[in-house]
């Protein structure tokens, strides 16, 4: 086990308390105290075990937190056709986990500032593998639909907590691609869940697929509690409410936090409104996929797992909001694909509506923590909060519409979302070009 991160922040301040006189290695910056003696930059940097051990260690908690999240996505045509249920009914079991996270982030990160980041990741996802465990036995929708809510506010405690251990602890020259590998093990865990579940239950029953889902979440929270180091740069502070609401008053003031967390949240809504709904599309006509191989489908997470890893460098190369009109076009490109009655240009759709919802994320989710320079858990859970609405309403609708009109209702609900989405990066673009003039014209006074 390790210490918890309370103690681990104390312990580093006592330790800051004395002089360091040693001199910076070349894993570490140094920096000047006021009195003229060198500290050193002990942040995880690539190259160094506790790096990878933080990347693995997260990694892993990506994959229990989105196993568990998502364990009913890729069974929904099997609970319908158990329960009797529409695809807008059985969708619920869904977007009401998702609907639950979105409204424990806040609380969850509050937490985190007063007992640790790794405490309350621990914390979260042992409880949300717990609860897990009592999904099979659940008699009807609404018992199914009450626990997953509940599910989704346990699992709270890592989203809104993973971002902020990564930018307290991870070197700013490795945030981009630390944060890119958090985003490819919630991939894979998002893959895992939809698969494993989904097979199982093309066999078993829905009820095998909900337990395999839980016995594979519980093996990846003991790895992430092996795995992870103590937080080093983690300062307690209690919990107060008031100093809570104006910080969350100040990130909503803040303009490009606004823009960031519109983007998650528009992004969501266009992989809710799919995920949710092609598995019907796929043992529909004009495909008629048997049950199990329409559950294979979620293999194409993989992708998102590679575009994740490559978006820092998309970002690097062509700047943030270069990135983002790309994720927009791609994801865009491949909604309008998907229409086609042909299996391979439905799948080559899928395939690019997943890489470009996943490098649009990790853009805005990496801009987050660089933007935020105080309150980060806060700034952090308020993205994720407008992130996980985005699915509710976004796995809600489309399901609605793909009810009302099939499969083109559903993708026109994403391309609304993605053309939203490129009038938020051109008013970005728009505003930091006008900022650009005015500067000049100020600099040639």
């Amino acid at each position: 086990m390790q210490p918890s991160s309370t103690g681990a922040s104390v312990a580093t301040s006592d330790a800051l308390a004395q002089p360091t006189l040693r001199p910076a290695d070349r894993h570490r910056t140094a920096g000047t105290r006021a009195d003229g003696l060198l500290l050193t930059d002990d942040r995880h940097r690539p190259g160094q075990r506790s790096f990878r051990r933080a990347n693995l260690a997260l990694f892993a908690a990506g994959i229990a937190t989105f196993v568990l999240l998502y364990s009913t996505q890729g069974l929904l045509p099997v609970l319908s056709d158990d329960l009797g249920l529409t695809p807008g009914q059985a969708s619920w079991t869904a977007s009401t986990a998702t609907l639950g996270l979105a409204l424990g982030l806040l609380p969850a990160s509050a937490l985190s500032d007063r007992y640790g980041r790794t405490a309350v990741m621990t914390a979260s996802t042992l409880a949300a593998a717990a609860l897990a465990l009592a999904l099979p036995f659940a008699p009807d929708l609404t018992t199914l639909v009450v626990l997953r809510a509940l599910q989704g506010a346990a699992l709270a405690g890592l989203p809104a907590t993973a971002m902020a251990y990564l930018a307290e602890e991870v070197h700013p020259s490795a945030l981009a691609s630390a944060m890119g590998l958090y985003v490819a093990g919630n991939s894979i865990g998002g893959m895992g869940g939809r698969l494993l579940s989904g097979w199982v239950a093309a066999g078993l029953g829905w009820r095998w697929g909900l337990a395999a889902s839980a016995a594979l979440a519980l093996l990846a929270v003991l790895a992430f509690r092996l795995l992870i180091p103590a937080a080093k740069h983690f300062t307690p502070a209690p919990v107060d409410a008031r100093a809570l609401a104006r910080t969350v008053g100040r990130h909503l003031r803040n303009p490009l936090l606004l823009r960031l967390y519109a983007l998650g949240m528009l992004f969501m809504a266009v992989f809710g409104a799919v995920y949710n709904t092609i598995g019907y599309r796929l043992i529909a006509a004009p495909f008629h996929l048997p049950e199990s191989v329409a559950a294979s489908i979620f293999v194409v997470y993989l992708v998102g797992t590679a575009t994740s890893a490559a978006a820092g460098r998309l970002a690097g190369r062509l700047g943030r909001r270069g990135a983002l009109y790309v994720a927009i076009g791609t994801t865009a490109l491949g909604l309008l694909l998907s229409l086609a009655d042909s299996l391979p240009f439905a799948l080559l759709g899928l395939v690019l509506i997943t890489a470009g919802f996943f490098a649009g994320h990790a853009t805005a989710s990496s801009a987050v923590g660089r933007t935020a320079t105080e309150g980060r858990a806060q700034a952090s859970a308020l993205y994720l909060i407008a992130y996980y609405l985005g699915n509710s309403l976004g796995g809600t609708i489309g399901a609605d519409a793909y009810h009302a009109t099939g499969w083109p209702g559903a993708a026109t609900i994403g391309l609304a979302a993605m053309a939203l989405a490129a009038g938020v990066t051109l008013y970005a673009t728009h505003r930091a070009h006008a900022g650009a003039r005015t500067g000049a014209l100020r600099a040639a006074r």
